[in-house]
């Protein structure tokens, strides 16, 4: 076993002497040692309640013949850290987790690993940190959130930051606002909705890093703490085979996980985490392939914030096994001898699993729409890609040409449209906020929230090399490669000039002769880094673009 190196033989007694000292006895050092990865704080409303799920799979390892012993690493709440510095550490903490996972399992050399996240970038970074070490290992978020009620609707997250723009439109009062702020997020859980921290989790399931129930079994459900107790269990099936995450993960897994996305309509965060989560496999992702798994695969889900549907509701229909088997019955749609966690091949997962509500997961030939719901354009103002969640724009805002209105900042652009001075028919651009330039590529809910909220949401598109929360709707496009930072077209453009936006033939332009670009390209000047010291300084050095994943330089 891979723990051998601390615990057998005679140079080890130092190393069986210190863990004596926190209680191990003989019985459970001859045992394999099960390392359990969790990111409970008390910050985290998604992360709130992993101690009660660390200790679920602890039994688990122990039922079936393993030790379990816990460490933590970090996490951030993208909700609380929104609209503030606080967003610039957010993408950046992803590389943290993955280092100090990999840290702590190979320092204590575990022989196997299960990996309790919820949130944003706590997911993709234990799943890249699992791929690197590639030891046995299974994933077990802590579930998403419930949904609230507030005067008789469904209410989360979303609703809140909208209610702000509501406020200033006048379409609501701030006692309502008060009221509403005490609902929209009944208990723990990651954010009710198909958000990133959800997306992931459902995406980590569909990858078979996870176990079926992975991405939508609510967080308060005692079939999650089950599901955490199988997730122990299964680690030492794999253990015993000698499955490993790379062996899982595969090429076609990733294509399995893709499908997946474009059929429940998940984040745009996604066209990061999926492919940097690839790398740590070895497997190549190109940006482009996301619109190609788009055009073979239809939405089947139109889940909040898009459209009317919970997660609990995804659940209830059946989850993401009754989602992959609606998608079989299109041709070539899925890999099914693909390995998953549990030790069985998706096709086994997959047998007599059905959708038990045919409205929250639509059959194939009934979709919401024929094309999956992220896509990727190009263009000269995006010559490397940017994304959209196309399932969650409004279908007169699919095409749209307007003139720019340009800022330099989250902050002038969210005051300016707070003060009403952004009209029907503008594009908003909001720039020098990708991973160079933010840095950490600072996510825009609060801006895009606003819109939705001020009653612009289908009359003003927005622009940006930062990112978009998964709680996004409308025509809002991120991640524009290359970014202002780096010199990129979007840092050329001029208040006034006419975009266009053309996402059926995933087209972005900037409607300006290329000789008066490159007089703008030659004044162009790099501006000085917002952070210089730290972490954050040091992450906008090494980080590349958000069309590679934003991952980290090799060098």
């Amino acid at each position: 076993m891979r723990s051998d190196a601390i615990k057998k033989g005679l140079e080890r007694a130092p190393h069986r002497s210190l863990l004596k000292a926190m209680g191990y006895t003989d019985e459970e050092l001859h045992r394999p040692l099960v390392g359990v990865v969790h990111a409970h704080n008390e910050i985290i409303p998604g992360h709130v309640h992993l101690d009660k799920i660390c200790e679920a799979v602890k039994t688990g390892v122990r039922i079936a013949g393993g030790t379990p012993v816990s460490f933590a690493t970090i996490g951030v709440c993208d909700g609380i850290a929104m609209n503030h510095s606080g967003m610039k550490y957010s993408l950046a903490s992803r590389e943290i987790v993955a280092d100090s996972v990999e840290i702590m399992a190979n320092a204590h050399p575990f022989d196997a690993l299960v990996l309790i996240p919820n949130c944003d970038k706590v997911v993709p970074g234990m799943l890249m940190a699992m791929l690197r070490v590639n030891i046995p290992a299974v994933m077990v978020s802590g579930g998403p959130m419930l949904t609230g009620r507030f005067r008789g609707k469904d209410v989360h997250l979303i609703s809140v930051f909208e209610g702000v723009g509501r406020v200033k439109a006048n379409t609501m009062t701030l006692e309502e606002l008060e009221e509403l702020e005490e609902a929209a997020c009944p208990g723990c859980g990651s954010c009710a909705g198909m958000f990133t921290a959800n997306s992931m989790n459902c995406l980590t399931e569909a990858l078979g890093l996870g176990l079926p129930g992975n991405g939508t079994i609510p967080a308060v459900s005692a079939a999650r703490l089950r599901l955490a107790k199988q997730a122990g269990m299964a680690v030492m099936h794999l253990l015993a085979e000698n499955i490993r995450p790379r062996d899982i993960a595969t090429r076609e897994a990733f294509e399995n996980a893709m499908a997946v996305d474009m059929a429940l309509g998940c984040s745009t965060n996604t066209v990061l985490h999926v492919p940097a989560v690839a790398r740590e496999a070895g497997v190549d992702l190109p940006l482009a392939l996301f619109n190609e798994v788009s055009q073979r695969t239809p939405h089947l889900c139109s889940l909040i914030p898009g459209g009317p549907h919970s997660m609990q509701q995804l659940d209830e229909a059946g989850g993401i096994a009754a989602v992959m088997g609606e998608l079989t019955n299109l041709a070539d749609s899925l890999h099914l001898d693909v390995m998953t966690a549990n030790g069985k091949t998706l096709r086994e997962n997959l047998e007599g699993r059905a959708v038990r509500n045919a409205e929250v997961i639509r059959p194939v030939d009934d979709a919401y729409h024929e094309v999956g719901g992220i896509a990727i354009l190009y263009g000269n103002l995006a010559p490397d890609g940017a994304a959209v969640k196309q399932s969650a724009v409004a279908d007169e805002m699919l095409e749209h040409a307007g003139p720019a209105r340009v800022f330099d900042s989250e902050e002038e652009a969210q005051a300016a449209i707070l003060a009403g001075q952004i009209k029907p028919g503008d594009v908003v651009i909001i720039r020098y906020c990708g991973p160079k330039g933010g840095p950490g590529m600072p996510e825009m809910l609060s801006p895009t929230a606003s819109i939705i909220g001020m009653g612009l949401g289908k009359s003003v598109a927005l622009l940006t090399d930062g990112r978009f929360s998964g709680g996004t709707q409308g025509a809002c496009i991120g991640h524009v490669s290359p970014e202002a930072a780096e010199g990129g077209p979007i840092a050329l453009v001029e208040e006034g000039d006419r975009i266009e936006i053309d996402i059926p033939n995933h087209s972005l332009k900037l409607a300006v002769a290329e000789e008066e670009l490159e007089r703008r390209r030659a004044a162009w000047q790099p501006r000085p880094p917002k952070i210089t010291t730290g972490y954050a300084a040091r992450y906008a050095r090494q980080v590349t673009s958000g069309s590679t994943g934003a991952v980290l330089k090799d060098e």
